[in-house]
């Protein structure tokens, strides 16, 4: 008899650290459930140690983030119920299908390899870092402006700045250009999944209707390509923008998140 998951891993998106999940930590842990927010390699410092120094940023791989993330996964004793944030989504999806996690969630997610829907609300929250090649060997942070129209458009302005300033570290140029070319590219990239695994465990996709930076139109078409026999659904919430985790009300999606996954856990 195979027991419910009692451990839940949050998986943070660029231009944020495991910070920009500490609501749902500490619900998920009031709920009794052992709550792991692992950073990606270096991220062992806080954001405004990042903000001062963001040659860690700059030194990311993929490779690295998911090697890491699976270490963390793999000394746990039973599968965790894993849920990713924007590019955490993509990092999500990636562990399931390399056989990790009893469910899994993820939240407004970046794209996996061969989701060509770019829209134009896309493109513009990421023209900070798509604006120049040569940022592909840098790491970009966003001004307050642009972090209001790619993550919190939905906010009042001091909400906004407020997180801006809790929240906000620089991305890596070259991983977000590399998601751009990796459709161009011949063989499989960084972000590659086998959308036919039938092996993988269940994956839920939820939206916020009002994202700039991944609106629902990438969900829905990441969901699209999945052709195995897993469940994968997806639901929108009305209002909502990027920075789901920490918009007013996020406590009911968090708790829609947790049944699914329990329900769907194997």
């Amino acid at each position: 008899m195979t027991s419910a998951p009692d451990t839940i891993v949050l998986v943070h998106g660029f231009w944020v650290t495991p910070r920009s999940w500490e609501h749902w930590i500490t619900h998920y842990e009031r709920k009794g459930f052992r709550v792991l927010a692992p950073g990606y390699p270096g991220f062992e410092v806080e954001v405004e140690a990042l903000n001062a120094n963001p040659d860690i940023v700059n030194a990311l791989t993929v490779p690295a983030i998911i090697e890491n993330l699976e270490a963390v996964v793999r000394e746990l004793a039973a599968p965790p119920i894993i849920m990713g944030h924007s590019a955490g989504g993509a990092f999500t999806q990636i562990l399931l299908d390399h056989g990790f996690g009893a469910s899994a969630v993820a939240l407004n997610s970046a794209p996996t390899e061969g989701v060509h829907v770019v829209p134009f609300s896309q493109v513009k929250s990421t023209l900070p870092v798509l604006r120049s090649p040569a940022n592909r060997h840098k790491a970009i942070g966003l001004t307050l402006e642009e972090w209001k129209y790619a993550f919190t458009n939905t906010f009042s302005d001091a909400e906004a700045e407020a997180l801006y300033h809790r929240y906000h570290i620089p991305a890596n140029g070259g991983i977000l250009w590399g998601s751009v070319l990796a459709n161009f590219k011949p063989g499989h990239q960084d972000t590659w999944v086998d959308y036919r695994n039938d092996d993988r465990a269940p994956l839920l996709f939820i939206s916020g209707s009002e994202d700039h930076i991944m609106p629902p139109a990438v969900q829905r078409s990441n969901v699209k390509h999945y052709r195995s026999n897993t469940v994968t659904e997806h639901v929108e919430y009305d209002g909502y923008a990027h920075l789901l985790p920490a918009q007013k009300g996020w406590e009911e999606i968090a708790d829609f998140a947790l049944d699914w996954a329990m329900r769907h856990a194997r």
